[in-house]
């Protein structure tokens, strides 16, 4: 049995539950709190030096880390990860779109109001984030308008990498409301019969 370290409010440690959950694959989940500093501690870093959440420990006793990379590893010969090449490499793109150009915008924006309370001295990067965060969603709609999943015709794991900040973006001040393809997008992620939500 897989057993996952993480936060049940971070988007990063969702996207490895809900990988799990469409997968029908049982595991145990270890709560971490990462506002008290959990993530910091000798024992933690002993799993992941980065010293952060999600980490996924195999039935080997062995240890993941990188939500992204949990996804590739977790996906692997599933329906949920393609194999041909040129797909597979697109779903990539969105991977590494979500990391570089989407997740500290979007995320980033959620933590300081969402987790921290939107604190003075943050109100500035807040701002930064909410227009880079705004440019990210943009690309996301031009896709959406045009497929019904970010690869494609079929459900990924570049759906679930950007969907764990995308559906909680208004907690970090986003409005999805001029963004019909992201909209509707959301809505079918979350139809599919095996869907969990990220509370709960």
């Amino acid at each position: 049995m897989f057993k996952v370290y993480g936060d049940y409010q971070s988007g990063n440690c969702y996207k490895v539950k809900l990988m799990l959950h469409l997968l029908g694959a049982e595991y145990e989940w270890q709560a971490v709190d990462i506002l008290k500093g959990e993530t910091e501690t000798p024992e933690f870093l002993a799993m992941n030096p980065n010293g952060k959440v999600p980490v996924l420990q195999l039935e080997d006793g062995t240890f993941l880390w990188e939500s992204n990379a949990i996804l590739n590893y977790l996906a692997d010969g599933s329906e949920f990860l393609p194999g041909e090449p040129r797909l597979r490499t697109q779903v990539l793109q969105w991977q590494f779109f979500e990391q570089y150009s989407h997740e500290p915008y979007v995320a980033v924006a959620r933590f300081i109001e969402f987790y921290l309370g939107m604190p003075a001295d943050r109100l500035e990067e807040y701002e930064v984030c909410q227009r880079r965060g705004l440019k990210a969603l943009r690309v996301m709609e031009k896709q959406l308008q045009a497929t019904p999943y970010l690869v494609g015709e079929h459900y990924s794991i570049a759906d679930i990498a950007l969907y764990a900040y995308t559906h909680v973006a208004h907690e970090g001040g986003f409005d999805l409301t001029p963004f019909p393809g992201i909209q509707a997008w959301l809505t079918r992620v979350a139809s599919h019969p095996r869907h969990v939500p990220m509370r709960g």
